[in-house]
């Protein structure tokens, strides 16, 4: 790679918070070179976000900021406000995880175009600003980019408002963007299509990026070079592909460990006996107003097994999550059938069906979410047995115990409340309360999506030991296809509530038959970066001397 000329220049960067004894961010030193991707790659608590947050001056008041940043040569740390407020939006854009936090939803997506054209090109008149943000939302790939401008952010999917978020990045013309974790919880088709988007623009108008990100298949797809984090100290850097071929800091090289691909596939058997659920020509439809029906499932059909994991895989509004909810009994489906344990559930008493309802046990995405805030973890686990048990004291104890020993958390955190537990430990906590009453039947809804990549991996050997031990079936719903090989025997591929494929997950991953499977393949980053560049070669019609 020919040496770039450094536009950011950071050295001894410590960040310390309020209250805190020791810097989130202990002393770090680097550079993002003129037209460079950057990758600073870490998992959550190593500091990466905090390093973005302080070199943009949008960290909290009482943090304490020490070392030195350089823009173009201009200090930004130490300085002032001003001088940071002058860079923000002109110089350096800023893209962040979740659009819709970052969009006021009261405004149309015009109007805040428009408020921020205003303060970057003050000489734009009203029309001239039009005009810029319809280019705007063409040059980020937004279909009909003139209407979009009359709609509120309630009303795009959210790879549209990320996209809509870059464009607002975009409006100042900066030289470096900024962009922390901006593909996060996206369907991978969605996400592809954004890290085409900033290729093309690092491509195109020469934009220096900084990626902050766990997602080493991101990392892989996009990065030239590769800053690796670790509580608040930059344990390794290096060109991408050494990172990759090559780790040296054994950190790193656990990362790389942990990755959903390279741990193999599922390889348990289910039982051959009776199915624990059978779903047979399913239907599920909303009501849309003025006595519209709109159907959203139709006439989705599969089965489980007693120790198998079914996975269930498709884009946002491919009816993955309804299907869930329909067999929570949180929803109602409109026809079909659905058997568990060998009883239809359909065609029983509501008080019957209610008597099933404790053999099904439910995890969420966001644990923190699905927890009560106010309830310890021995009361949040407990909750399920003094429902649908009669258990005196000392029973509970011990049964309250014994679960959260089989989630392997300390018997000693029995008192602690969530807010004191990491994401992947609270995760541990769900799935101990989702086991609680033993069920015949799990339904996982994306529970590792917003974990760290190690995090991820505990979760899913756990989850697996789990069903080793009790043998229950479970319904494994994911757009993470990695996460899916390596847990599930059986995959049920979704597309507008329409089942397209469903066999053996080895079958359907490595050999699709259908073109939406295989786009959806196609579209999962590799952790490789030099397959993933011969990808976006093919994808994007590109020569192949432009990733030499």
């Amino acid at each position: 790679m020919p040496e770039l000329t450094p536009l950011m220049c950071v050295k001894d960067l410590d960040i310390r918070f309020a209250g805190s004894s020791s810097s989130a961010v202990r002393g770090i030193s680097f550079t993002v070179g003129r037209g460079e991707i950057v990758a600073l790659v870490g998992e959550s608590g190593s500091g990466k976000s905090a390093t973005a947050l302080a070199l943009t001056g949008l960290l909290p008041g009482d943090a304490q900021v020490g070392g030195e940043a350089r823009f173009d040569g201009t200090p930004l740390l130490p300085g002032n406000a001003a001088q940071r407020n002058a860079f923000r939006g002109r110089r350096v854009g800023m893209v962040f995880q979740d659009p819709a936090a970052a969009l006021d939803p009261v405004f149309t997506i015009g109007w805040q175009l428009d408020e921020t054209l205003r303060r970057h090109h003050p000489a734009l008149d009203r029309k001239g600003r039009r005009d810029r943000a319809i280019s705007l939302l063409e040059a980020v790939g937004i279909p009909e980019p003139a209407d979009r401008l009359r709609r509120f952010p309630n009303q795009m999917s959210g790879g549209q408002l990320q996209r809509v978020v870059i464009a607002l990045a975009l409006a100042g013309e900066p030289d470096l963007l900024i962009a922390d974790e901006p593909t996060t919880a996206l369907d991978v088709t969605v996400q592809q299509g954004l890290l085409d988007l900033l290729w093309r623009l690092n491509r195109d108008r020469g934009m220096a990026i900084l990626l902050i990100t766990h997602d080493m298949g991101v990392v892989a797809d996009l990065a030239q070079r590769v800053l690796v984090m670790r509580h608040g100290v930059i344990v390794e850097t290096g060109d991408v592909r050494e990172i990759f071929q090559a780790p040296r800091a054994a950190y790193t090289r656990a990362l790389l460990a942990a990755l959903p691909g390279r741990a193999g596939s599922a390889t348990a058997q289910a039982d051959i006996s009776a199915p624990v659920l059978t779903v047979d020509g399913l239907r599920i439809a909303y009501s849309s107003g003025f006595g519209r029906r709109n159907e959203v499932v139709h006439g989705v059909s599969f089965d489980i097994h007693a120790g198998e994991f079914v996975g269930l895989v498709g884009e946002s509004g491919s009816g993955k999550s309804t299907i869930g909810s329909c067999l929570l009994g949180l929803i109602a489906s409109t026809a079909g059938r659905i058997t568990f344990d060998g009883k239809d559930l359909g065609r029983r008493a509501p008080g019957d069906v209610a008597a099933l309802r404790p053999q099904i046990g439910a995890v969420f995405q966001n644990p923190m979410g699905s927890l009560n805030p106010r309830l310890t973890i021995a009361e949040s686990i407990a909750e399920p047995l003094r429902t649908h048990r009669r258990l005196d004291a000392l029973a509970l104890r011990r049964k309250v115990d014994r679960l959260i020993g089989n989630v392997q958390l300390p018997k000693g955190w029995r008192d602690r409340l969530p807010a004191e537990l990491s994401g992947g430990q609270r995760q541990r906590v769900a799935i101990a309360r989702a086991l609680a009453l033993d069920p015949l039947l799990l339904i996982s809804d994306e529970p590792t999506s917003a974990l760290d990549v190690s995090v991820q991996a505990e979760i899913l050997d756990l989850l697996r030991q789990l069903q080793q031990e009790t043998r229950f079936a479970c319904l494994f719903i994911s757009h993470d296809l990695a996460v899916v090989r390596q847990l599930c025997q059986r995959v049920v591929v979704l597309r507008a509530g329409v089942v397209v494929e469903a066999d053996r997950t080895s079958r359907v991953l490595d050999a699709p038959q259908e073109p939406y499977t295989r786009n959806l393949v196609a579209s999962a980053p590799l952790p490789d970066p030099q397959r993933q560049a011969e990808k976006r070669a093919v994808r994007l019609g590109l020569r192949r001397e432009v990733f030499a």
